[in-house]
């Protein structure tokens, strides 16, 4: 599998938002090497990508499971907080949950 990596940058809140309205009104633009996805501490970032959660994306990686259901017998964790993780997951566009043939399906958008 071809390697997508991610930036990712840590900012205070307040310095994010002010970074988010100086976009909006032009003031500034953003360069091309910049995160994409910003975490407001180490810790946060620590929780979002710790060891449980990289072995679920190598899970889904190598195994490409075709539902929720079938990653729950996979990872040997509950469906619903398999649910709340990958929602986690997919609002840092770490993860994206399409809807196939009416099942939820995650796709890994980041290895690296």
């Amino acid at each position: 599998m071809a390697t997508k990596v991610m930036k990712v940058g840590i900012i205070s809140k307040k310095d994010y938002m002010a970074r988010t309205i100086a976009i909006a009104k032009g003031k500034y633009k953003p360069k091309k090497n910049e995160p994409k996805i910003w975490f407001d501490s180490v810790k946060s970032m620590a929780q979002i990508l710790g060891n449980e959660n990289q072995e679920l994306l190598r899970l889904i990686i190598n195994h490409k499971p075709h539902s929720i259901s079938e990653l729950e017998r996979l990872s040997n964790r509950k469906k619903s907080n398999l649910s709340r993780t990958l929602k986690t997951l997919e609002r840092y566009g770490i993860v994206e949950l399409t809807k196939e043939h009416g099942k939820i399906v995650p796709h890994v958008m980041a290895t690296d």
